[in-house]
């Protein structure tokens, strides 16, 4: 008789050993403690989910914690508020669970160096009470449950903790969790599960793993940017790499500055529904670009993701339908409002929350605008027009009566009308990313100006790539601002967490 016997009393729990807390006055030792912690933890449950599946004995029920740092301060001396993050406000005990500690090292050291030199007091390393799922112990890529078949006859949540979508939650970042007395107050925006859940999205979502992602993204709503992307991250390549350190592509195919095709990685058959590409550079400096497809959907979906990577920027480029008789096809839209109808972060971010155009961010896209264009100072409102630019969940709003829309966009003084671009720019915001939107206007609805099938075609032939190197163009100026001005204190509240 092979069947196992499920157990119906207690369940022992099987553990690592309990970890001794560590105190740090170095980042960059925390880091490594954190890194120890983590790797003995996962490697624990995949060693127990292997030995069970090749047949092992059950002996118990495997559990082991997140690792999580922890800083405890007492004074409320002055610290340097000039910058965004980097401080807690008030004294009290702040802690975080942490995962995947090698792909955000630079990040935690970051966080973590500011945060002892500000407040003079190490910091503490130890075991959270938060149990690690055995899904996200196996990273991304795997296939738990199809691996199982040795555990067939019993279900996989009896013996390993599975994910808990109960307190994966944005709370944190919504301002909305509220610590019961006596727990800790949270040191960043994210939990080590929320962290977890959206890392195995993103791989899903756009066919490429975490670790390529890089910290200026640009969105788009259609393929011909993406097409004109690769086509100039090729060339970049096949030239030297013009200071970037290589392509990636959905199957993580690699391609390496001085080669012409990609030399690491699998061809996928078909493309996932966001693909992503990715001009590396180091410290993950480089631009990242992913085509959100149509709908504000999308746009909230991807943004809630890569947002647990902490990018330092993110802009939309895209089509819109240009509101006034004024502009012509080919003109851009530089958003500095906008009015949201896509209903999708209506239960995050109330619509009476105003998201503010940003000024480093406008600067920086003007600016491309003219370096690209040639156009400079008045002669630049010949093909750019700056306004409110309003997001709508309805793509045929234009089959309905239109006089309420019409009264509306008229009364906002919107100047174009899409689809991602203010789901976009609020979810920047609900996530203290910078964020920024220049647009294309592709067609006139309002004035019966539609594109004609021959005009579409010379329309992108001509209108992409410009458009695309403005937004390249931009992105590199907004990497060579110091971070300190770019994550300004604009996007904080009044209880903000110390992580950026």
């Amino acid at each position: 008789m092979n069947k196992r016997i499920h157990f119906h009393a207690p369940i022992n729990f099987i553990s690592p050993d309990p970890f001794e807390p560590q105190v740090f006055t170095d980042a960059a030792a925390a880091v490594d403690a954190l890194t120890a912690l983590y790797e003995r933890n996962t490697g624990f449950l995949i060693d127990g989910f292997t030995g069970l599946a090749n047949g092992a004995p059950i002996a118990g029920r495997y559990r082991a914690f997140y690792p999580q740092v922890t800083l405890e301060t007492t004074s409320y001396g002055q610290i340097d508020t000039r910058l965004a993050y980097g401080h807690v406000t008030a004294p009290g005990l702040y802690t975080t669970t942490v995962t995947r500690p090698q792909l955000f090292r630079h990040y935690l050291e970051e966080q973590l160096a500011l945060l002892i030199r500000n407040h003079q007091v190490p910091v503490v390393v130890s075991e959270s009470t938060t149990p690690i799922p055995l899904h996200f112990a196996f990273g991304e890529g795997a296939h738990v449950e199809a691996a199982a078949s040795g555990l067939a006859d019993m279900p996989l949540r009896d013996l390993f903790d599975t994910p808990d979508l109960t307190v994966t939650d944005d709370e944190i970042a919504n301002g909305e969790y509220d610590p019961r007395p006596g727990e800790p107050q949270p040191l960043a925006p994210f939990t080590a599960q929320r962290i977890d859940y959206s890392l195995a999205r993103l791989s899903h979502y756009t066919a490429t793993s975490a670790a390529h992602f890089q910290n200026f993204v640009l969105f788009t709503n259609y393929q011909f940017y993406i097409d004109e992307f690769c086509a100039y991250a090729r060339k970049l390549m096949a030239d030297g790499g013009g200071g970037y350190t290589a392509f990636i592509e959905p199957g993580n195919l690699v391609t390496l500055p001085g080669d012409s095709e990609p030399s690491e990685g699998v061809a996928i058959g078909r493309l996932p529904q966001m693909p992503a590409y990715h001009l590396k550079g180091k410290g993950h400096a480089g631009i990242t670009m992913i085509n959100i497809g149509v709908g504000p959907s999308n746009a909230k979906t991807i943004t809630d993701h890569v947002a647990v990577l902490r990018p330092h920027a993110w802009l939309m480029l895209g089509h819109c339908a240009g509101l006034r008789n004024s502009q012509r096809l080919g003109d851009y839209v530089l958003a500095h409002a906008y009015v949201r109808e896509d209903h999708v972060l209506d239960d995050d971010l109330p619509v009476w929350v105003p998201i503010p155009a940003l000024a480093e961010v406008q600067l920086a896209l003007e600016d491309a605008v003219e370096e690209i264009t040639g156009y400079e100072g008045f002669e630049l409102k010949r093909i750019m027009r700056t306004g409110t630019v309003a997001t709508i969940d309805n793509r045929n709003w234009e089959l309905r009566d239109q006089r309420g829309p019409v009264k509306r966009l008229s009364q906002s003084r919107a100047i174009a009308l899409d689809m991602e671009s203010a789901t976009i720019a609020a979810n920047g915001f609900r996530f203290r990313v910078p964020y920024g939107t220049l647009l294309c206007v592709s067609d006139k609805p309002l004035h019966g100006e539609l594109k004609l099938p021959g005009m579409a075609t010379a329309f992108y032939k001509t209108q992409v790539s410009q458009h695309l190197q403005i937004g390249i163009r931009a992105l590199q100026k907004l990497g060579a601002m110091p971070k300190e001005k770019l994550h300004s204190r604009k996007l904080r509240s009044f209880f903000e967490t110390a992580f950026q």
